[in-house]
């Protein structure tokens, strides 16, 4: 049996989870429309389960991902920055988008 949620419905499902600062409204909107399009693109339902999607998804800065993944920016200039953090992302792992302070992303 399948419910339909919509994006304010996903949006409480991590406030109700105690998960809210995880992801900043505008992550959780991007979470929230690439699932809808995976949906839609393969046929196949998602079911919601924050933990899980807490846990194999991340929304960082780029100062974070670079910490986080060890990826030295000490010769990107500041404002090739994030093209150059999105094309790593890009070619590692799954970007779900951008935000306004960093990217939504499949953890690696």
């Amino acid at each position: 049996m399948k419910t339909t949620i919509s994006k304010y419905d996903f949006e409480s499902a991590f406030i109700d989870a105690d998960r809210k600062e995880n992801f900043s409204y505008e992550g959780l909107g991007l979470l929230f429309d690439y699932f809808e399009e995976y949906e839609e693109s393969t046929g196949e339902e998602i079911e919601l389960d924050v933990i899980s999607i807490c846990c194999e998804y991340s929304e960082d800065t780029i100062e974070d991902i670079a910490n986080n993944y060890r990826i030295d920016l000490t010769d990107v200039e500041e404002e090739d920055q994030i093209e150059y953090m999105r094309d790593y992302l890009e070619s590692h792992t799954t970007l779900v988008g951008e935000t306004s302070t960093g990217f939504v992303y499949v953890c690696f």
